[in-house]
């Protein structure tokens, strides 16, 4: 939890509601199922529903007129997606894609609204969430503002390895399908200078990559990489995340990153 306080942005919105005010708001619209790879909303499309996601991950991005695709967030099991077209009519701020297979309720916004202004527990809560989602991001644009390339790609494999990490024999498996350009769009980087940055960190021994998965195999190189120029840059409160605890071996090799 951030200075000790308050619920982590990652907390999704379901997980913040009451049971009972969880049950309704799903009961208020219809589930459905996306592919992988598959769009969930688009990018300055007009918008008439809200996505509670229940299985499955997607990416949020924006795309520039020159075609480069910022990456912004992961949202997974319980998040909600769309509420801010909803509540300002205005139309999407940005696309979200299915990760993997993904099913999610979709709530029309006309419903949404309802069942948000009914109650101002409700409201207070979707409000918390917007304000965490925010305060992590100016917290994260403040840190890589101060970082080089190298430094940011660290800080983002030991974000990953601490959301979406599964300890296997090799070391912490990446258990989330990002491609390099995907990864380039977190860090604000090229694709070509990703595809570097893990040449040298397979040189080194710090990752494995396989079929669109990575292994972290050295999590303590990559805080050191993250942390390097501590001694030049302005302080920005940010330790690194320490490697997940839960064990569990995969059956296959690590997948290859496109």
């Amino acid at each position: 939890m951030p200075d000790g306080e308050g619920l982590d942005d990652r907390v999704p919105f379901l997980a913040r509601l009451e049971r009972e005010d969880r049950v309704a708001l799903l009961g208020l619209g219809r589930e459905l199922s996306f592919a992988s790879r598959a769009p969930l909303l688009r990018q300055d499309e007009p918008s008439s529903y809200i996505l509670l996601i229940i299985n499955g991950w997607t990416k949020v991005t924006t795309s520039a007129p020159n075609g480069y695709e910022a990456l912004h967030a992961l949202r997974g099991p319980g998040d909600i997606v769309g509420e801010s077209a909803s509540l300002t009519g205005r139309p999407r701020s940005a696309t979200v894609t299915a990760l993997s297979p993904v099913r999610a309720v979709v709530v029309p916004h006309e419903k949404f609204r309802a069942f948000v202004t009914g109650s101002a527990e409700i409201s207070l809560t979707l409000l918390a969430l917007t304000a965490d989602r925010t305060r992590a991001a100016d917290r994260r644009s403040l840190e890589f503002a101060a970082m080089t390339v190298r430094e940011r790609f660290a800080v983002l494999l030991l974000d990953l390895a601490h959301t979406h990490g599964v300890r296997t024999d090799e070391g912490i498996e990446l258990d989330i399908p990002l491609s390099k350009q995907e990864l380039a769009g977190a860090v604000g980087a090229s694709r070509e200078m990703v595809q570097r940055l893990l040449k040298d960190l397979r040189a080194r021994g710090i990752v494995l990559t396989g079929r669109r998965a990575m292994v972290i195999v050295r999590p303590d190189s990559l805080r050191r990489i993250a942390r390097a120029q501590e001694s030049v840059r302005p302080p920005v409160g940010h330790e690194a995340p320490q490697t997940p605890q839960t064990p569990q071996t995969p059956q296959n090799g690590p997948r290859t990153l496109r």
